[in-house]
């Protein structure tokens, strides 16, 4: 009884701390007193990298590729991604339906929608694409879904665990004091938790999609 105790105690701490090094990571790329101190795709690459290394250590390898035989496979993994890139492209279709929403709603909705398409200045799009859908979109989705609302489903439910993980990826973008942009996460990462809260197996499937969103709104079909 003990070991479980501890084990159970452990779990919650790397969570906790995990969140705390995310939100620290989010607030040093996008608040206004720190976001222009080093490069934002450096600091985006970085960070990517610790998520996926918090992922691993708090043991959210099992959650993506522990899959069951019936699983494996070309034909399954041929599904996952279909599923992915549909995905992807339905998530573009409602936020291009948002944005000419929010645009008739709030005055200054354009203008944050810009400043975030301003992320790109200077640095080459064809790298953006590719550190998009290579490294910084499946990380993300591995840490948020994979690790962060998986350990905590297993803490205090599915539901629960996919409200609380909704909010916190929304509400680390908090310090870019960009409206639009906290709900562009918090309506992505509900879709994606969602899903997830259904068929936790289709996790690979929505790496795929949210590597996949994160290029075309970005670069590949601007909005």
């Amino acid at each position: 009884m003990g070991k479980v105790h501890f084990k159970t105690g452990s779990k919650v701490r790397h969570l906790i701390s995990s969140i705390v090094a995310a939100a620290v990571l989010w607030f040093y790329m996008f608040s206004p007193w720190t976001a222009g101190l080093t490069g934002f795709w450096l600091n985006m690459s970085i960070s990517a990298v610790i998520l996926t290394l918090l992922a691993l250590s708090g043991g959210g390898l099992s959650a993506t590729f522990d899959l069951p035989a019936s699983k494996r496979g070309w034909k399954p993994v041929c599904l996952q991604l279909c599923i992915g890139v549909a995905l992807a492209f339905a998530l573009w279709g409602i936020f291009w339906i948002g944005d000419a929403l929010s645009r008739l709603m709030f005055d200054f909705a354009r203008a944050q929608v810009d400043s975030v398409y301003g992320m790109k200045a200077g640095t080459d799009g064809t790298l953006i694409a590719l550190l998009l859908l290579f490294l910084i979109g499946p990380a993300e989705e591995f840490y948020w879904r994979g690790y962060v609302q998986k350990t905590m489903a297993e803490l205090t439910g599915d539901t629960r665990a996919m409200v609380v993980t909704t909010l916190i990826y929304a509400l680390v973008h908090i310090w870019s004091f960009n409206f639009m942009l906290v709900m562009a996460a918090l309506v992505a990462g509900a879709v994606w938790g969602v899903i997830y809260r259904l068929r936790p197996s289709l996790l690979p499937a929505l790496i795929v999609s949210h590597a996949l969103w994160d290029a075309l709104v970005f670069i590949i079909f601007p909005i």
